[in-house]
């Protein structure tokens, strides 16, 4: 059984109220457990922090023994050097994943501090973009 670390960053604790017209209507914790009943055969498990600190943690706690890591650093994509070091230092292969597509938004929003040390990356396939990111770490 394939073990699949799902990690949230900051406000995405708000989705399903948070800007409907981008994020959707749609809770995650939701939308996680329709993921959770579609791959029986995966254990998936789910953190969501505020704290870059936190995140950090998150990746170095697991990031040895997932068979991977779907990531949603929400505003710290543009930002976090320090995230980007930690998945950096971890053997666990990362995906990015944006549930909007960053591209068409903000010009702060068209860069990532993530995306060089990531496996790949997902962006703007709404809530799909996490289990398209599932996909394809189960092909790994």
């Amino acid at each position: 059984m394939k073990h699949i670390q799902i990690i949230n960053g900051p406000n995405l604790n708000l989705l399903g109220e948070r800007e409907p017209s981008i994020y959707g209507n749609k809770s995650f914790n939701g939308f996680f457990e329709e993921l959770k009943k579609q791959y029986p055969d995966v254990k998936l498990e789910y953190f969501q922090s505020n704290n870059e600190g936190e995140i950090i943690d998150k990746l170095q706690e697991i990031g040895f023994s997932a068979d991977g890591i779907i990531l949603n650093a929400g505003a710290y994509t543009h930002t976090s050097i320090a995230i980007a070091d930690a998945i950096r230092s971890i053997q666990s292969p990362v995906i990015e994943v944006h549930i909007s597509n960053v591209f068409q938004r903000e010009s702060f929003r068209h860069h990532s501090f993530l995306s060089e040390v990531c496996k790949g990356c997902i962006i703007g396939f709404g809530l799909n973009s996490y289990r398209l990111a599932l996909e394809a770490l189960l092909l790994i």
